[in-house]
């Protein structure tokens, strides 16, 4: 096992599949460049570093330099996922997402079903999402609820780097479209990635990341780490909790969920998006339909308010779920009688 910064399991998996199938290219703004750079080998790999060296090994013809167009990146690789490529699109921030929705929506998603299933499009977009470093309303905001209601599209949201590792490499050799969101402030964050080339985790197969008969808490990415520090300091009151990393929204690993929910009788379902017609709404719903006679609480959602992502420091932390509010809302619920 080595130990490894989310970004860099990003770009060691898209350099080890560049190198196993000459399909695989990479193109979006700024990939090779960025951050002022003139380009070339010695370039960051974007403002995310999470291209870097790519140019260098594989060069113009797979390591693409786009316009500042998320309609021409996006279109460009579905163009190219038709052809017999398996590009790995890049849009810089998940809220330019508005501009390529066609192509995503009424294209890529719906290729294989208008199609009659006689053609595939192996693409990847990868994205940066969420909130936390103060970038305000329009480079903030978290958009895979919207996504996840697309049906044709594959959405995922690792958490770790281990995750990075074999949900990226199980994106790039998917048939089908996938979304793979990246959020911001994971990138920095270090741990044991395995070894082995061939190293996949399939989607739709959720990780129970702690383990309890109390409360069942439900998340992924980024707040999927405060979910943690949440059960791990319930755990020394004797209360457990279920901590389930979702991996992916669709597909959804809903037995997971309920196979918990029967035996902890609470759910807490916490997620970066605003709570209207939400992934967090959506899970409540699916348990309250499907577990109602094991539900000792009724579900309970921690989210942001239905508003834009703040601008100031201040407001912006108050927006966002915190440990505290997790904790509140686990406490809720076994207060319920």
């Amino acid at each position: 096992m080595a130990k490894m910064m989310y970004r860099d399991a990003v770009v060691s998996t898209i350099a080890e599949e560049m190198e196993r199938d000459a399909n695989v290219v990479v193109l979006g703004e700024d990939v090779v460049g960025g951050m002022g750079t003139a380009g070339g080998p010695e370039a960051i790999g974007g403002i995310w570093s999470t291209s870097t060296g790519l140019y260098g090994k594989f060069g113009k013809d797979r390591v693409i330099d786009t316009p500042i167009s998320e309609s021409a990146i996006i279109g460009a690789a579905s163009g190219l996922a038709l052809a017999g490529k398996r590009p790995i699109a890049e849009l810089m921030f998940a809220d330019f997402i508005g501009v390529s929705l066609d192509q995503i929506w009424n294209q890529m998603g719906k290729f294989r079903y208008m199609f009659g299933g006689k053609t595939r499009c192996p693409a990847v977009i990868r994205m940066a999402y969420g909130a936390g470093y103060n970038a305000a309303a329009q480079h903030s905001q978290s958009v895979h609820q919207m996504l996840t209601g697309m049906p044709g599209l594959k959405v995922v949201m690792p958490s770790t780097p281990a995750d990075v590792k074999g949900l990226l490499r199980a994106a790039i050799r998917d048939d089908d479209p996938v979304i793979f969101l990246e959020h911001k402030a994971l990138y920095g964050v270090t741990g044991e990635v395995p070894d082995d080339p061939d190293f996949v985790i399939p989607f739709g197969h959720a990780r129970l990341s702690r383990a309890g008969e109390d409360v069942t808490i439900v998340s992924s990415g980024l707040l999927l780490g405060f979910c943690e520090q949440v059960a791990d300091k319930l755990a020394a009151e004797g209360i457990g909790c279920d901590v389930i990393d979702l991996r992916s929204t669709s597909p959804l690993d809903e037995e997971a969920i309920l196979d918990s929910v029967e035996v902890t009788g609470r759910l807490v379902v916490v997620d970066e998006a605003p709570p209207r017609c939400s992934l967090a709404t959506d899970i409540c719903a699916l348990v309250a339909n499907k577990a109602f006679a094991s539900l000792k609480a009724p579900p309970q959602a921690v989210t942001p308010p239905h508003t834009p992502v703040p601008f100031a420091r201040e407001l912006e932390s108050a927006y966002l779920p915190s440990a505290d509010k997790i904790e509140a809302a686990v406490r809720k619920l076994l207060a319920w009688r």
